[in-house]
C-alpha cells in the first residue's frame, strides 16, 4: 500500500487539526477579520510572519493567492480557492498549492462573543 493509499484509508480525525478559540468580540466584527484583506493580510499566518496578498477574491471559485514571508527571510506562496463563503457562519477553502489541504472556519456566537473553529 502507498503512503497516499494509507492516508485515504485514515479516519479523517486521524488527518485533520482542529483549532477553536473564543474572541471578545460579535460575529459579525470576527467574520470580517476574515474576510476583509485589509484586516486579514495584519494577522494571517504563524508568529513572525508578514504576508503579501496578491489576489483575495472572496467568493466560491475566487482565487486567494498571498506570499507569507518568513522571519528568516524566506518567501511562502500561497494559493487558495474559495469553496464557500456563508456570511457570518462559514468559510471553506482549498489551499491548492502544496500542500493541499481543505479549510472550514466557522464563527458562533456566544454569550456576545465569537467561538471561532478552525
Amino acid at each position: 500500500m502507498s503512503l497516499e493509499e494509507h492516508r485515504s484509508a485514515e479516519p479523517l480525525s486521524a488527518r485533520e487539526i482542529v483549532t477553536t478559540r473564543v474572541f471578545a468580540a460579535p460575529r459579525e466584527r470576527v467574520f470580517r477579520a476574515w474576510t476583509d484583506p485589509e484586516h486579514l493580510v495584519r494577522w494571517w499566518g504563524p508568529k513572525g510572519f508578514t504576508s503579501t496578498f496578491q489576489a483575495f477574491d472572496l467568493r466560491p471559485g475566487g482565487v486567494w493567492r498571498f506570499v507569507m514571508h518568513g522571519p528568516d527571510g524566506v518567501d511562502y506562496k500561497n494559493k487558495s480557492v474559495f469553496v464557500e463563503i456563508v456570511r457570518p457562519e462559514r468559510i471553506v477553502f482549498q489551499h491548492v498549492s502544496g500542500p493541499a489541504f481543505l479549510v472550514t472556519a466557522t464563527f458562533a456566537e456566544q454569550a456576545g462573543k465569537t467561538k471561532v473553529t478552525f
